[in-house]
């Protein structure tokens, strides 16, 4: 078993010793523990021990030195759609020659055109570019994702997507979870048979993936160019029979009733609602569910971003992701995700850490193993460039500030 000691460094974020930090809500959220002039110590895949310098042991170890550096666990990123096929930079000239994305929805683009290139695209060709962006996320520091099937949109498609998921599972150490995300949209062999599709997941598609263990959990896209309440409400509902808990997509564009149904359900997480009312803030009071916010995607086509103050001040739990896919949100990187989150959501630094590790755990179910440093707790973490404080890391929102990263205790190449 191998063992690997780092020592003198300038501070170790995300510390715990406790099971209290599993999931964090409001104020908690401000609350970010560190050590400094700190040692951590990796024995095989997981952490073994830390503290500070004046108790670092003498033990037989390769060693790194982190002078200057800090080290912290990797980002734990809850909702992307990582696996897709192409590119979709044409929408993004439309969106600046004045369309919104609804109205490229409503024309045959947007997700019906991701559909589309990815049914035609060869597995083994999927494969390659989802395991590229894979490496590029890693290498941004993250080490636990979420990845939603939803770019197909026919029985062979969907579960081609989730079969590539499952690759990738096998290629790297990065902790992944599988979304069955079947309801993203109505494909147009279905334009005028809502009931029809519906009915193609539900005793189709969830039946073969339910045989082949692709998914974890069921998702589905609850908006006015999507699905209605309803129809979100008998998707979860099949879904839960095969053991697939929801996280649901809703309240993007529109108040309707989502997060009423997904709280309803027990959903594991709402996903991100640029806007929200006081109602659903209650019913989400209420619930043991994880707001997650993606600010790249308003970012990028050019909306309001999602009330974060308002949701932390209500006593929420906040989770940050990507939204990694090609229409809305062409990016994995995770540190951009938190300068948007204190730059436009007026997050601190803390919070915004805070929600992409241990929430951000917490919104896959993994917060035991992941997202915190602590004895026993996978040794998923990286170590900074020299940088002078935790707020310059959201700061320098353009520099790649990550020199190192572990994945199960072994340096990512």
């Amino acid at each position: 078993m191998s063992t690997t000691l780092i020592k003198n460094i300038k501070e170790l974020v995300q510390v715990t010793t406790t099971d209290n930090r599993l999931v964090l809500r409001g104020k908690e959220m401000s609350e970010l523990p560190t050590l400094q002039n700190a040692w951590l110590l990796i024995e095989g895949e997981r952490i073994k021990d830390f503290g500070s310098m004046e108790t670092c042991p003498s033990v037989e170890a390769a060693t790194i030195d982190a002078t200057g550096r800090m080290v912290f666990p990797t980002w734990c990123d809850s909702h992307t759609h990582l696996v897709f096929a192409g590119s979709r930079e044409g929408e993004f000239v439309d969106r600046i020659n004045g369309l919104s994305y609804e109205e490229i929805a409503r024309r045959g683009g947007g997700i019906l055109n991701s559909a589309q290139r990815l049914q035609d695209t060869s597995p083994e060709a999927l494969l390659e570019q989802s395991y590229e962006r894979l490496k590029e996320v890693i290498r941004y520091g993250t080490g636990v994702i979420e990845i939603k099937s939803g770019y197909g949109l026919t029985v062979e498609s969907e579960l081609k997507i989730l079969r590539t998921i499952r690759e990738l599972k096998k290629m790297s150490n990065v902790t992944i979870k599988a979304t069955f995300l079947g309801a993203h949209a109505i494909p147009k062999a279905y334009k005028d048979n809502r009931a029809g599709y519906i009915n193609l997941l539900i005793h189709e598609m969830l039946p073969q993936i339910a045989i082949e263990g692709l998914a974890d959990y069921i998702d589905v896209f609850c908006e006015k160019v999507a699905f209605s309440v309803a129809e979100t409400e008998q998707i979860i509902e099949a879904g839960l029979k095969y053991g697939l808990k929801p996280k649901i997509h809703t309240n993007q564009f529109n108040c309707m009733g989502g997060i009423q149904a997904s709280v309803k359900h027990r959903a594991i997480s709402v996903d991100h609602l640029e806007v929200v009312n006081e109602d659903e803030i209650k019913c989400l009071q209420d619930s043991n569910t994880i707001a997650t916010l993606l600010p790249s995607a308003p970012f990028f086509i050019n909306d309001h971003y999602p009330p974060a103050r308002q949701l932390i001040e209500a006593g929420l739990p906040v989770a940050l992701a990507t939204d990694f896919n090609p229409g809305s949100t062409p990016s994995g990187r995770m540190s951009f995700v938190l300068s948007l989150a204190c730059i436009k959501m007026r997050m601190t630094p803390e919070e915004a850490i805070n929600a992409a590790t241990i929430n951000g755990a917490a919104a896959l179910e993994l917060q035991q193993n992941y997202g915190s440093i602590g004895i026993g707790k996978i040794a998923n973490f990286f170590i900074t460039k020299e940088i002078p404080s935790i707020g310059y890391l959201p700061y320098a929102f353009g520099s790649n500030l990550i020199d190192q990263v572990f994945l199960k205790g072994k340096l990512v190449d």
